[in-house]
């Protein structure tokens, strides 16, 4: 991997000038209200609507030398294999107000039906994402309740089926799309040695035992999916001059798309933005806009290799800032995101976040990550090219820092408003970055992981 830095430094400067020279079909939206609230003079009592994306990836990771594969060599949700076709979204929804009793109330609900970190290994066909009823009396507060997207990055907050690229930045895929630890005891019914109250590190497996059914992704529940189940306050004003101030304050159980609340904890949010609309409405809106977010909470993690349920509460907090430039032909986007807490290594790993945790797990850990971004829509055609780069420090001061870092050049072609396909072609520099035999061996591991190459068809009805 280390003799090709050269030839992916030269190509990542290339790239970096059409990141700024560039645009697309994501936009300046404002993405609290888009989701949120309903227009009571056209919204429906009952809007049908959905997205189905399917995508076909080539991961060309090696093997390590004793032909063991990790998580970042393979692809999810199912991690068995480095290639192959999957129907990474399917989703059906209905929106709309109250109407003719009280457009006011308005309600939104979604479901997911794809093979992704929601469904995966959770027994379950389709699982709702999103629940939620808007009260619109108060001026200047709204008040949203349910199951919804949380007040926060960009990346997130976003509807995906506009999103421009295939497969998120290192920074919200390792430090904000959450894994929950595994809770309790294994069955243990006729162990002869003492099991663990937690579910332990697996892998590197070789092609034949995930060939033979062996599994990297032991995680219990679902990916949070940058959801929540609690209330906010949120509004939009305009201020003059074209320009929209939005806030949003939240607070839920902290517990992703799962209604529970275990530890009887609350994770809190908050959000603000501030843009210049340039034109168009609703997700076609055209701006400049500035925001900044954070969140804060709790959660319970067992680290013991033992035989006792004896969990302890970390602190897990997230903040952020960015801008977002959308007037086409171009679009930039820019972000930097900070994690304290609760930093997870891989699917792998559902307790026992590092493999060493006496050299710093990732419990208490803090890691970083940032992301510039852009597109352009080539003027007279349905082609719109994007390029970003982005990248992740993880363990922060420890030795055992790792440092993500990524490229992902793509094109779309869009057959019309609704659908259309999107081409992605990832390099990938994935290390253990401090000198001793813990990133030694961890590199051991990571030496091999390269490139990726994917390819989704996305239809909006």
């Amino acid at each position: 991997m280390g003799k090709n830095k050269p030839f992916k430094r030269a190509l990542i400067s290339a790239a970096c000038t059409l990141a700024f020279a560039s645009a697309g079909a994501t936009h300046a939206a404002n993405w609290l209200m888009l989701q949120g609230t309903e227009d009571p003079a056209s919204a429906a009592r009952a809007n049908v609507w959905g997205f189905i994306q399917a995508k076909y990836e080539k991961d060309f990771s090696d093997a390590n030398a004793a032909g063991g594969f990790v998580p970042p060599k393979l692809l999810g949700p199912d991690l068995d294999a480095e290639d192959g076709f999957n129907i990474n979204r399917a989703r059906i929804g209905v929106r709309g107000a109250g109407f003719p009793l009280d457009s006011r109330i308005n309600y939104f609900v979604l479901l997911e039906m794809g093979n992704n970190g929601i469904t995966h290994g959770n027994g379950a066909f389709a699982k709702l994402t999103d629940a939620s009823v808007t009260l619109n009396y108060i001026p200047g507060a709204r008040i949203r309740a349910g199951l919804f997207k949380t007040p926060g990055f960009e990346e997130g907050l976003q509807a995906i089926h506009v999103y421009d690229y295939i497969n998120f930045s290192e920074a919200a895929n390792g430090l904000l799309l959450e894994r929950f630890p595994n809770k309790g005891f294994t069955d243990c019914t006729g162990a002869i040695a003492p099991c663990n109250a937690a579910t332990g590190n697996v892998g590197p497996y070789t092609e034949a035992q995930l060939q033979g059914g062996a599994g990297l992704n032991r995680f219990d529940s679902p990916v949070g999916a940058f959801r929540d189940v609690g209330v906010q306050v949120f509004d939009a004003f305009d201020v003059g001059n074209d320009w929209e101030v939005s806030y949003a304050a939240m607070i839920g159980n902290g517990n992703g798309i799962e209604f529970s609340n275990s530890d009887g904890e609350y994770d809190t949010y908050l959000y603000f933005s501030a843009e210049k609309k340039y034109g168009g409405k609703g997700p076609k809106a055209e701006g400049l806009k500035f925001f900044a977010w954070g969140q804060q909470g709790k959660r319970l993690l067992d680290l013991t290799n033992d035989t006792t349920a004896n969990a302890q509460s970390y602190d897990r907090d997230r903040a952020g800032l960015g801008f977002k430039y959308m007037k086409k032909p171009f679009r930039v986007t820019a972000e930097y995101i900070t994690a304290d807490g609760m930093i997870w290594s891989g699917p792998d790993k559902p307790n026992f976040y590092f493999t060493v945790p006496a050299h710093g797990n990732g419990a208490d850990a803090k890691a970083s990550g940032w992301y510039v971004e852009g597109g352009w829509y080539i003027p007279k055609t349905r082609f719109e090219l994007d390029a970003r780069f982005d990248t992740m420090t993880r363990l922060e001061d420890r030795i055992n820092e790792h440092q993500f870092d990524k490229w992902t050049l793509g094109v779309q072609y869009h057959f019309n408003p609704k659908t259309r396909v999107t081409l992605n072609y990832e390099i990938r520099d994935f290390e253990c970055a401090v000198a001793g035999a813990v990133c030694t061996a961890v590199n051991n591991n990571l030496k091999g992981v390269d490139d990726k190459v994917g390819v989704q068809l996305t239809a909006i009805f």
